[in-house]
C-alpha cells in the first residue's frame, strides 16, 4: 500500500504523465527492484506509486528530475497567491513543455495535452503582427486546445519563453483569478521566427481537485520582420492592460 497522501498521490501521477514511456518503464523497475511486470502506463504509474516510501524519496528520483518536479504547479505550491512570481515561473515551466512536446521535430513522445486543462468556456486571442495585425478568436476547450496545439505540431513551432527578469509578469484580482504573462522568442528548427508575448487567466476548480486551470490565453507574436524597436522579449503590458485581456 502506498505510503503518500491522496494529495501526493495526484500530484505525482501527474508529474509521471510527462516521463517518455522509455524513462517511465525504466523508473518502475528502479523503483520495484523489477518485481513488478506492468503491460500500460497507467499500470507503470500505479507501481511506482504503490512501492514509493513517500514524495520526497520519488522525486528525488534521476527520472524524475529530468522532467523538471517543479511543474507539478497543481497540487505543490500551496494557494499559489502567496507567492505568485513562483507560480508563474511553474506554471511556465509546465505549460511550454507540455506544449512544445507536441512538435514533432523534437524527437520525443508527445506529453498528455487536451482540453482537460481548460475551463469549459476558455477564450483564445491570437494576434498576428507581420507588418499588418491579424487577429483570430477561438473559444471554448476543445477548439482552444487544438488550435494551441496545432501551433507547435502542425505549424512546427517551438517556443522559448524568458522567465526571468522583465520577461516574466504575475498579479492576481480580487476575485481569485491569476494573471501570468510571460515573453519569449519562436523557432523552427534552427530559425528564430520572431517573439511573443502570452497571456494567461488562471482559476482554481473546485470540481477539480481545485487545480488551476486556463480561463483566458492571449498570445501575441511579432515577426522578426516586424521588430524594430527592441530585441530582448519583454512584457510590454501593464497591470491594468493585463486585466482587460482577460475580461
Amino acid at each position: 500500500m502506498s505510503k503518500l497522501s491522496v494529495k501526493e498521490q495526484s500530484g505525482c501521477r501527474k508529474l509521471l504523465k510527462l516521463l517518455p514511456l522509455d524513462d517511465l518503464f525504466a523508473l518502475k523497475d528502479t523503483v520495484t527492484n523489477r518485481l513488478i511486470a506492468v503491460e500500460s502506463t497507467e499500470e507503470a504509474i500505479e507501481a511506482i506509486i504503490t512501492y514509493s516510501q513517500d514524495a520526497e524519496e520519488l522525486l528525488k528520483r534521476k527520472k524524475i528530475s529530468k522532467c523538471e518536479k517543479s511543474t507539478v504547479v497543481t497540487d505543490e505550491v500551496g494557494d499559489g497567491l502567496s507567492d505568485l512570481p513562483a507560480l508563474g515561473k511553474q506554471f511556465c515551466q509546465w505549460f511550454y513543455c507540455l506544449l512544445n512536446s507536441q512538435n514533432p521535430s523534437q524527437g520525443h513522445p508527445a506529453q498528455d495535452w487536451g482540453p482537460q486543462h481548460f475551463w469549459e468556456d476558455v477564450r483564445l486571442q491570437l494576434l498576428l503582427c507581420s507588418g499588418e495585425q491579424r487577429v483570430d478568436e477561438f473559444n471554448g476547450a476543445e477548439l482552444v486546445s487544438k488550435r494551441l496545439r496545432a501551433l507547435a505540431g502542425e505549424e512546427r513551432l517551438l517556443f522559448c519563453p524568458n522567465l526571468e527578469g522583465y520577461g516574466l509578469k504575475c498579479i492576481s484580482s480580487a476575485h481569485g483569478l491569476v494573471i501570468v504573462a510571460v515573453a519569449g522568442t519562436i523557432h523552427r528548427d534552427n530559425a528564430c521566427l520572431g517573439i511573443f508575448e502570452q497571456v494567461f487567466g488562471l482559476i482554481r476548480s473546485p470540481m477539480d481537485n481545485n487545480r488551476w486551470k486556463i480561463k483566458y490565453v492571449y498570445i501575441k507574436v511579432e515577426a522578426q520582420s516586424a521588430i524594430t524597436d527592441r530585441q530582448l522579449p519583454l512584457i510590454t503590458y501593464d497591470s491594468k492592460e493585463l486585466l482587460r485581456l482577460c475580461k
